[in-house]
């Protein structure tokens, strides 16, 4: 006699989606995001990241997704981030990238990037515009797509009140020199999907002129890219920035290096984005999508077995 035995198959892993209330069901990227994870086995849910009625213990990862509205309370974000089981990106990395300061680690590491002065918050106001500079932008240290950041000409007094009005709110502000060739190149963002590269895109400048820019994120942000390829130096500097994050880039499930041209028009960092960044996920190739909801899985399947 046969003794047949029967098991229950093991529950699929289940990963929030962690969003703002603006966007509570994440950016023009969501759909194909969630269909991807489904494709990998994910039970997913859209959940706004400081929502009073969340119950984050339901699952086993969070995937931080478009998260804008952190940068006026960070501390509380970084508190929920380190309150829940898992985030993807890990949550020290969240706090390291959070903060522009980083741009002087990326710098420590030989990676090439916009120079950048810091005007601390808890010291006096001093404004200072880096040596060379014709025009300098102005930006707080924490903030995202444009936000409090103007470009002008040195010498211009809204330079100066931009970043007292920045610095008086208790705010550390930084000044760069303007690089001219965004205007006729526009900035390069090249993107990793599940430890990879994937893909690069042009994104047209931000900040066409004297003045405080129009922040833009999410959808706003999509429509002004175009699909490009990148250049070996572009690559170089690129893989060059990941390495140089705190733990390393195996962690990463996703990653954006944004470029400018230098006065050279050799590759400098711009931005490191591996917190909340916009994918651009219409425009990947075949695959890259399905390889990202994959190291979501498995980050999250890990959490499974740790906790099981």
């Amino acid at each position: 006699m046969s003794v047949t035995s029967s098991s229950t198959p093991p529950a699929p892993p289940r990963v929030a989606v962690a969003t703002s209330a603006a966007v509570p069901h994440l950016d023009s990227d969501g759909p194909e995001l969630l269909a991807a994870l489904a494709r990998a086995g994910v039970a997913a849910d859209v959940r706004v990241w400081d929502a009073p009625d969340a119950d984050w213990s339901e699952y086993d990862l969070v995937l931080v997704r478009s998260t804008w509205d952190y940068t006026g309370r960070r501390d509380e974000f970084l508190a929920w981030a380190r309150s829940v089981a898992a985030t993807s990106n890990p949550a020290d990395v969240l706090e390291w990238n959070t903060d522009k300061h980083y741009v002087l680690d990326l710098e420590r590491a030989g990676v090439p990037v916009v120079p950048t002065l810091f005007l601390e918050a808890e010291a006096p106001f001093a404004f200072r515009v880096p040596a060379g500079a014709g025009e300098v932008v102005v930006k707080p240290a924490v903030s995202a797509g444009a936000t409090d950041t103007g470009r002008f000409a040195v010498g211009d007094a809204g330079a100066t009140e931009l970043a007292r009005h920045l610095h008086g709110r208790g705010r550390t502000v930084m000044v760069q020199p303007y690089q001219s060739g965004i205007d006729a190149a526009g900035e390069t963002a090249v993107l990793f999907l599940g430890g990879e590269f994937s893909h690069v895109v042009r994104k047209a400048p931000l900040l066409t002129g004297p003045g405080v820019g129009t922040p833009a994120m999410g959808d706003d942000v999509q429509d002004r890219i175009t699909v490009t390829t990148p250049t070996t130096a572009q690559l170089a500097v690129a893989r060059a920035a990941l390495e140089a994050v705190p733990g390393g880039a195996h962690q990463l499930t996703y990653a954006r290096v944004d470029l400018v041209p230098g006065a050279d028009g050799e590759p400098l960092v711009l931005e490191l984005e591996v917190s909340e960044p916009s994918l651009f996920l219409r425009h990947a190739p075949a695959g890259a999508l399905d390889r990202f909801a994959r190291s979501v899985a498995a980050a999250a399947t890990g959490r499974v077995a740790v906790r099981a």
